[in-house]
């Protein structure tokens, strides 16, 4: 099956889509008194744009096996943009975190660390995602040779078991979504096991 046309652009734009709402939300909550996100708009923005990284994490984790399964090989050159885009929901939650919720308090935010040991854990999520994004073009990627790339973009495993981690800890009772991403990664980690036994050029 080819590409269909204008698929690119669709995905960018509806990647956007979910940044561009919470940016508008969180605006109409916090200047006009609007109940977009509820009664805490800050930790509901949080929350909203935390899930939308796991989401994006799980896309692009999802393609390699999609592009097998279906035969499906133009699904390769969207997995970058994926990687960007859960980066960036990442920064966004980050920001949304130091700018609005603790409102750039360096105790506070050593206070919650200490507290909160869950934000250490996703601040070290959102760290190893930073070479990834930052060595995701093509001239990274010939400058670092594509066996080093592999190793380095391996990470994103890493990344992607302590933003659940994050999470789990964070919603405390409720790990009903959690589990979900949970299982999401445990199936993606399989199958690439199970493609890496069965491959013998692999290992």
């Amino acid at each position: 099956m080819r590409e269909p046309r204008g698929f690119g652009a669709a995905l960018i734009l509806a990647s956007a889509l979910p940044a561009a709402y919470a940016i508008y939300a969180l605006a109409s909550d916090i200047l006009r008194g609007t109940r977009l996100f509820g009664s805490n708009p800050v930790k509901e923005g949080e929350h909203f744009l935390g899930e939308w990284i796991l989401r994006f994490l799980v896309a692009t984790l999802a393609i390699t096996p999609l592009r097998q399964i279906l035969k499906w090989n133009w699904l390769a050159r969207h997995r970058r943009t994926l990687g960007l885009f859960a980066f960036a929901y990442g920064v966004m939650h980050w920001l949304v975190y130091i700018l609005l919720d603790i409102q750039l308090d360096v105790q506070e935010m050593v206070a919650d660390v200490t507290k909160r040991p869950y934000i250490l854990v996703g601040s070290l999520s959102l760290l190893l995602m930073l070479p990834l994004a930052l060595t995701s073009t093509k001239k990274m990627i010939a400058r670092l040779g594509g066996r080093n790339w592999n190793r380095l973009h391996k990470l994103v495993y890493v990344s992607a078991v302590l933003g659940v981690i994050h999470f789990w800890m964070s919603v405390k009772a409720d790990i009903g979504e959690p589990l979900f991403f949970a299982a999401c990664f445990t199936a993606l980690f399989a199958y690439r096991l199970w493609m890496w036994k069965r491959t013998p050029r692999a290992r």
